[in-house]
């Protein structure tokens, strides 16, 4: 199992385009805005450079669960390698749990890399009683949007798996705020925002960086979206399975 998860992971950090999409686009949209509206600061006091700290994590963190779970996983599917693997002493449910596993894995670049950056250049400081609980939090908030990319993978062709997992990354990205405000594009968008994983997952950051804790609203909504995602990507797994 190990030497599979180890397998996985190196192949996708020999991705460039993993590399430029994933872990340097998040921090090049970082820069770019935190460069112009750091300096700013939001209702409560808290200096926008440490909430973009946060939306750029989310954003690289939710891209790299989708891009290093569908697309890989639909080739494999495609390609045979999957059946091979069901031959394998390993039992289904560990395929699974290695592929969720080395996806958490390659979350974490984009996501520290991030907050590297946010302190290096920015100036960012938070104690460690907020640090610790902000990256586990973002961390762990990536599994519905795994599951997410494993269902795609699942249920699409390789070709059609990548083009399908941006276009969900870059609408759960924009509905979830990570972008832009939901605010600024009217009321309409704040309740699209409000039943998004995305919009909670990022939600969990924004309010450990402004000293209120864990909303456990955010954690109920993302939990929710883990079981549901979760659970479709079972059943296509099984349906693919049958159907190979």
């Amino acid at each position: 199992m190990l030497f599979y998860a180890k397998t996985e992971a190196l192949r996708m950090l020999r991705n460039r385009r993993y590399i430029v999409f994933v872990v340097i686009f998040p921090v090049v949209l970082y820069l770019i805005n935190a460069n112009i509206y750091g300096k700013q600061t939001d209702g409560g006091g808290l200096r926008y450079s440490v909430v973009l700290m946060v939306s750029m994590g989310a954003y690289g963190a939710l891209a790299s669960s989708m891009m290093s779970s569908a697309v890989p996983w639909a080739t494999e599917r495609q390609s045979g390698w999957l059946r091979q693997l069901q031959i394998t002493p390993l039992p289904s449910w560990m395929i699974i749990a290695t592929k969720l596993g080395t996806a958490m894995l390659l979350v974490l670049p984009s996501l520290l890399l991030v907050a590297v950056v946010g302190v290096v250049q920015q100036g960012v400081s938070m104690p460690a009683g907020q640090w610790v609980p902000l990256l586990l939090a973002m961390w762990l908030g990536t599994i519905p949007f795994i599951a997410l990319g494993l269902a795609i993978g699942s249920l699409l062709s390789a070709d059609a798996a990548q083009p399908a997992a941006m276009i969900s990354m870059f609408a759960l990205a924009i509905a979830g705020g990570l972008w832009f405000p939901p605010e600024m594009f009217g009321d309409t968008m704040k309740t699209v925002a409000d039943v998004m994983p995305s919009y909670h997952y990022a939600s969990l950051g924004w309010s450990i960086v402004a000293g209120d804790g864990v909303a456990m609203t955010d954690v109920l909504v993302v939990a929710g979206w883990a079981v549901v995602l979760g659970g479709a990507a079972a059943y296509l797994y099984r349906r693919a399975t049958v159907r190979a």
